[in-house]
């Protein structure tokens, strides 16, 4: 895998960002578009988005760590790395979009790419196993990425998420493996501590959702 890779791309995104702002002018622009279904922290929106949008990209590679190491503890490496190298993928040689997006914007929508992969792996797994491979919910986070990347975007990015991951639908026999099924009844009940202190992205920048 190219972790280091990535992380030098993302680097100099945010290099770009410092001196064009154009994802700041672009959140400015969405603040008022956000559904009410979020909440966010009156204080300073803008802010908060910044904060968010920044972990969001950040947190790509550090999840494709955390995601090899627990795939091997597991035991069925062969069946999530391939879905890793695709989340690589998306930012080394991105998919052609029909937008104008450069810069940590850029960043956004392929980070979006890969969050919504991970999410989409983990429900997978849950479906096959009981229990989660990334233990704590997404949603919050891949939503209010969806609506800063803009809807019919972020639409034709969910489908070339559920297209990607259909066709792989034939690595799941690895779940079949004695060693993996060796591994659930151990594990059952259990938090791995790879994900013990990863934070929810959204409500570590002071967005939730408006009902709770």
């Amino acid at each position: 895998m190219r972790v280091g890779t990535l992380r030098s791309i993302i680097s100099n995104a945010f290099y770009h960002e410092e001196r064009t702002h154009c994802l700041e002018r672009h959140l400015k622009f969405h603040i008022e578009t956000l559904p009410d279904r979020l909440k966010i922290e009156k204080d300073n929106e803008l802010e908060s988005l910044k904060h968010f949008a920044m972990e969001y990209i950040h947190h790509v590679p550090e999840f494709l760590d955390a995601l090899k190491e627990a795939s091997q503890q597991a035991g069925i490496e062969d069946h999530v790395f391939p879905f890793l190298r695709i989340a690589e993928e998306y930012f080394i040689s991105p998919p052609r979009l029909p937008n104008h997006h450069i810069g940590l914007m850029a960043m956004m929508d392929e980070a979006y790419l890969a969050h919504r992969l991970f999410e989409e792996l983990n429900d997978r797994y849950i479906s096959r196993v009981g229990m989660p491979l990334i233990p704590w919910d997404m949603t919050l986070a891949n939503v209010v990425a969806h609506q800063l990347v803009g809807e019919e975007l972020a639409n034709r990015l969910d489908s070339i998420v559920y297209n990607t991951v259909n066709e792989m639908m034939d690595a799941e026999r690895h779940y079949e493996s004695d060693g993996f099924k060796a591994f659930v009844e151990k594990e059952k009940g259990n938090t791995t501590s790879i994900w013990q202190e990863w934070p929810c992205m959204g409500k570590a920048s002071g967005i939730d959702w408006a009902l709770t």
